[in-house]
């Protein structure tokens, strides 16, 4: 917030708020000050607020406390001090009177001013007057009060601003382009995820703090989405998919097909069917183009139509880190598969149940089925491969199971 662009009614209030505060209650004041602007900033009152009608409340007892003395004054003198106007040496005497009075109100004035551009100070203490700095193109609302940082290290821990941040703290633009190429390099060499997902969270840290918005900025939180992705951390990526869509709203480049496919699964895994047909609705037709976005359509129709064939084929065939997204949800369609197809079948190879429901092995087909309370074999002292499903009483089971582990959906991170 540029104080330059503030109306003039709003600079002299500030300059008159300034010259009343006292050593007792500058403090509090000026906190009051600050919080009355912020208020008509947000709620973009600015130039329609009548400021000469506005009083701060820790001014409010130095005024009327001053007022009354002044009247007490006045009511003690007016008896004693009636002027005469035959009388010039009085006359003169007057004169010169308001003249200091002028020539002080003047210097207290011009000490206000001189307070208020301190208290307009940036987060940066870049001064509110002077030189205009060159504008940064990767900044979209560039103002003088724009962080630039100065430190130069590659690797920085994350941690939380609890203060203003330091320009010494804070990494330029050039650094951090040399950070995000260090920090692939160490993830293909298979450093802990922990170190850098707290890399990732500092570098964007540091975008955010200089209101750095370019492909650069995009680029960061796409590999960071996607890293979130291959270990399952979906308070990140989730955290990441809110950043991108802000990103792409602002007409930056990126992947925008890849994101937008991963949101629709995200929603599905939700089962977030408003939000889901409000999205999908707005797609454009070079969206909807995209195989990445198709392939998430497809995947929606699929469950729309209760089409577990389809379905489990698309997730062995998911483009890009879709499958990763598909993971958090293809348990619960597998229960709901098997649901169908024991009450439509009275047995069921295990060996059909693997192919169908796209299971690596038919151990972990049988490990899935004993964890659903639906083990129940015609043959259970035959091998895995040869292991026959008995329907009935299986169905029982999985459908108990189903209503306590899958009704209720809860996303880590969803925003």
């Amino acid at each position: 917030m540029s104080a330059e662009s503030w109306p003039p009614q709003l600079k002299n209030w500030v300059a008159r708020c300034l010259g009343q505060m006292t050593d007792a209650n500058r403090e509090e004041a000026q906190a009051e000050l600050r919080k009355v602007i912020a208020e008509a900033f947000s709620n973009k009152t600015l130039w329609t607020t009548d400021w000469d009608g506005v009083q701060l409340q820790s001014n409010d007892h130095n005024t009327q406390s001053n007022k009354k003395t002044k009247k007490s004054s006045i009511s003690k003198h007016s008896n004693n001090n009636t002027l005469d106007p035959n009388d010039a040496a009085a006359l003169n005497r007057r004169a010169a009177r308001f003249q200091r009075e002028h020539e002080i109100e003047r210097q207290k004035t011009t000490a206000a001013q001189r307070q208020f551009a301190n208290l307009s100070l940036s987060r940066s203490h870049t001064p509110l007057y002077g030189d205009d700095p060159e504008g940064d193109p990767n900044v979209p609302n560039w103002d003088r009060h724009t962080i630039v940082g100065t430190s130069q290290e590659i690797f920085k821990d994350y941690l939380r601003l609890t203060s203003d941040p330091k320009p010494e703290q804070i990494r330029p633009y050039h650094v951090l382009r040399t950070t995000l190429e260090e920090l692939k390099k160490r993830w293909r060499e298979k450093a802990s995820y922990n170190w850098i997902c707290s890399q990732f969270k500092s570098l964007r840290q540091d975008l955010t703090v200089q209101r750095i918005k370019n492909d650069f900025t995009v680029s960061v939180y796409e590999i960071h989405a996607r890293m979130a992705l291959e270990v399952g951390d979906m308070v990140e990526y989730n955290q990441c998919q809110a950043m991108l869509r802000n990103l792409y709203d602002l007409g930056i480049s990126g992947k925008v097909e890849e994101f937008t496919a991963y949101r629709i699964l995200m929603l599905l895994h939700g089962r977030n069917h408003s939000d889901l047909n409000l999205y999908v609705g707005q797609l454009t037709p070079k969206l909807k183009e995209s195989p990445a976005v198709q392939h998430a359509l497809a995947v929606q129709r699929a469950l729309s139509m209760g089409n577990y064939h389809s379905l489990f084929d698309l997730y062995l065939n998911a483009p890009n880190m879709g499958a990763y997204i598909m993971d958090h949800f293809v348990p619960r369609e597998r229960a709901r598969a098997l649901m169908v197809m024991t009450r439509a079948y009275r047995t069921l190879p295990l060996s059909y149940i693997q192919h169908e429901l796209a299971f690596d092995s038919a151990t972990e087909t049988k490990d899935f089925l004993n964890e659903h309370k639906a083990g129940t074999w015609q043959n259970p002292n035959a091998p895995d491969i040869e292991l026959v499903l008995d329907c009935k009483p299986a169905y029982t089971g999985l459908a108990q199971v189903f209503e306590e582990k899958y009704r209720r959906v809860q996303i880590k991170g969803a925003v």
